[in-house]
């Protein structure tokens, strides 16, 4: 592998591990409201965090684009601070891996939380145990499948990514060329090598990911913990 293959490596470990530690951040509480929600809200919410998962990704990576770049709202808000604006920088692809990985963060926290028992809580609530507490002695040891998934399956969504990252970040090496653009890159200068090796690296990760994420459920299920 060449420095550049290398340094796309780098670059899509640091934005699959920066994109899960946002997600997870920012799923738990959507996740929540969501498993526990019966407002007519839930279901135009819930489809908005799906939406990624119809959408074709140079359609939202167009918009993020537009929204981001110079002319656009948070683009320009952003340079009248005297801050550069986000597209085609590593920050912008960052916003654009966490909207699109949203989905797989939510989803699994949705249904663990939906499958958590709600007796326990209420007895500590009882008991005069605050929120907070109750979600680190009682939410997050009994749903860890559920945050473990999510966190798997965003990572792996996170590096497989191309549309969203092409369009809103472009080809710069060191800053927003990761491995699917590299992939791209290659296979567009016929260095099918480089471009099969890449691929191929990628494809056996994906599969031991969701190998070990299928394992793992199917323990659950006839262990009959499912959270």
């Amino acid at each position: 592998m060449s420095s550049t293959d290398w340094q796309a490596v780098v670059l899509t470990l640091q934005l699959g591990a920066y994109s899960t530690l946002i997600l997870l951040l920012l799923a738990t509480p959507i996740a929540w409201w969501l498993a526990n929600q019966r407002s007519w809200l839930a279901a135009p919410v819930q489809a908005i965090v799906a939406l990624p998962l119809v959408l074709p990704p140079t359609v939202l990576g167009f918009y993020l684009l537009i929204w981001l770049g110079p002319k656009g709202f948070i683009g320009s808000t952003l340079e009248s601070w005297g801050l550069n604006h986000l597209a085609f920088s590593f920050e912008g692809i960052l916003i654009g891996s966490v909207i699109y990985s949203l989905p797989f963060a939510v989803q699994p926290l949705v249904e663990s939380f939906r499958q958590l028992g709600k007796e326990q809580l209420d007895v500590a609530a009882t008991l005069g145990a605050g929120w907070w507490r109750r979600f680190w002695t009682i939410v997050l040891p009994s749903c860890q499948g559920g945050f473990l998934i999510a966190a798997t399956l965003s990572f792996a969504h996170t590096l497989g990514e191309f549309g969203v990252i092409l369009m809103l970040g472009g080809s710069i090496p060191g800053e927003t060329q990761v491995l699917s653009v590299l992939i791209y890159d290659h296979a567009e200068a016929m260095n099918y090598g480089a471009a099969e090796r890449l691929s191929l690296g990628l494809l056996l990760f994906a599969f031991t990911v969701l190998v070990s994420v299928y394992a793992w459920q199917r323990r659950a299920q006839r262990g009959g913990r499912l959270c």
